[in-house]
């Protein structure tokens, strides 16, 4: 379970960091089909906003990982799974509401 933990934490810490760095307005990080439509005003907007959507995900990575530390018990399991599938669901859904809003769409 140590092994799944620090997983999630380094894939947390990239996540955070490329979330960091789009937030600064860094529009290379994303995909150029994603960014289309996205009007040149808008671009910063856009930018923060998907940066939040990475966010929210690296904070349940990271999060998912803290409560895996808990213990290897049923209860812990179930827990950090809820908390890893929640986050990532909850996370995607948002990115996909700004690309929604911004772009029109996902592609």
């Amino acid at each position: 379970m140590v092994v799944f933990a620090v997983s999630v934490f380094l894939a947390g810490a990239l996540i955070l960091a490329i979330g960091i760095a789009v937030y600064r307005g860094n529009a290379k990080l994303i995909h150029d089909y994603h960014q289309q439509k996205v009007k040149e005003e808008d671009r910063p907007a856009y930018c923060r906003a998907i940066a939040k959507g990475l966010f929210l995900m690296a904070g349940s990575l990271i999060l998912s990982g803290l409560v895996n530390l808990l213990g290897e018990s049923g209860p812990v399991i179930l827990a950090t799974l809820t908390v890893f599938a929640g986050g990532l669901v909850s996370s995607l859904i948002y990115i996909y509401l700004v690309q929604k809003k911004y772009n029109g769409g996902l592609f």
